[in-house]
This record gives C-alpha cells, sequence and structure tokens, in this order.
C-alpha cells in the first residue's frame, strides 16, 4: 500500500505544506468551475477565476510557464466569457449556446498556430526548451487557448479541445509531479465528455447560430 502511495504521492514529500493545499484548493475550484460549465451555469467564471489564480502562482514559483500562462490566459478569457454570457441579445435572452461559424473556425486556427509561436519563443528566451514535456506543453497551451476562447464565446465545439487537452494532461502533469492536477484533469475529461453531450442536447432544442 505504501508503494502505491508512494508512486503517486512521493514527489509531494519535497513540497511546502502550503502549496499543497493551494492546489487542492485550486483543485477543487477548477472542478466546480468545469461542472458549472457543463451544467451551463455562469459560476464557472468566478470558479474558474479562483483555481486560475492559484494556478498562475504556483506555476510561476515552479517554473512551468506553460502552463502558468494558460491559466494566466484563462483568467482573462473568463472575465471576457462573463461578459459574454450575460450580454443580452434581446430583451429577454442571453448569448445562447451555438456552432462555430467559418470565421470563428478562422480564428481558432489563428489561435492555435500564434500560441505554438508564443510559448516556443517564451521557453526558448528562458532557456526552458529542453526536453519533451516543452513541446507537449506547448501543443496543449495552444489546444486549450483555443477550448477557452470557444467556451466564452459560448461555442459547442469548446468541449472537443478539452476532451483533447485533458487526455494529453493527464499524464503529463503526473509526470511533472503534480498528481492531484493530473487527477483533476481525468476527472476534467469524464465531465468535458458529458458537458458536450448535455450542451448537444440543449443546442438540439435551441438550434440558433450566432
Amino acid at each position: 500500500m505504501s508503494e502505491i502511495f508512494d508512486f503517486f504521492f512521493a514527489q509531494y514529500k519535497t513540497y511546502e505544506t502550503i502549496d499543497i493545499v493551494m492546489e487542492i484548493i485550486a483543485v477543487v475550484f477548477g472542478f466546480l468551475s468545469v461542472w458549472f460549465s457543463k451544467q451551463n451555469k455562469i459560476w464557472v467564471f468566478p470558479t474558474g477565476m479562483i483555481s486560475t489564480s492559484i494556478f498562475v502562482y504556483l506555476l510561476l514559483k515552479w517554473e512551468l510557464l506553460g502552463d502558468m500562462m494558460i491559466n494566466g490566459y484563462y483568467f482573462i478569457m473568463s472575465v471576457y466569457g462573463w461578459y459574454i454570457w450575460t450580454r443580452k441579445v434581446d430583451e429577454t435572452h442571453v448569448t445562447p449556446i451555438s456552432t462555430t461559424t467559418n470565421k470563428e473556425k478562422r480564428i481558432s486556427i489563428f489561435i492555435f498556430f500564434a500560441t505554438l509561436i508564443f510559448v516556443y519563443i517564451v521557453y526558448k528566451t528562458f532557456n526552458k526548451w529542453t526536453s519533451w514535456v516543452a513541446y507537449a506543453d506547448t501543443f496543449t497551451t495552444a489546444i486549450f487557448f483555443v477550448g477557452m476562447w470557444l467556451m466564452a464565446k459560448r461555442k459547442i465545439e469548446n468541449w472537443l479541445f478539452w476532451i483533447a487537452g485533458n487526455i494529453i494532461s493527464v499524464p503529463l502533469y503526473f509526470h511533472k509531479g503534480f498528481t492531484f492536477t493530473s487527477l483533476q484533469y481525468l476527472g476534467f475529461t469524464f465531465i468535458a465528455i458529458f458537458g458536450y453531450i448535455a450542451w448537444k442536447k440543449s443546442l438540439n432544442k435551441t438550434p440558433l447560430t450566432s
């Protein structure tokens, strides 16, 4: 039993207690945020902002620049998404769930490749382009940047990006030594799958596009 525990959590022996507690709190609020997103509830944004704020601090401390930028971007896009989700499109309705337009697909492609280039430059500047982890970080950052932008726009395709990014992040964070965060992404994967299904049902009931 102790061997299994050490396999998953031995790295935490070298961490400060406050950092472990903060990671767990961030994970809890991260789960709440994704759950509220699945439910199509506005609370996705305030809970997500709490989680990302904590992760920005921890990831900066741990020198994981790509992950830190992801969470910093999440925070900014949460502010934007909060506005979009509550914006009235007429006197009684707010921005609905919809599918991406051709223009938004082009913007998504631009965000993806622009993020790849930007993160690569950052890693090279700080001499962090030293292993396969940097490649994986760069790729997942690009995926999540697109996913977060689409979620802020209330586009159903956001879930497909979350699912892909979460699947990659589970082993990636475990390799980095952050078991709690790895388990978070495992949970995120299942919630994202059900989130896509739930949004799809809602979209079929009210087939609107924007």
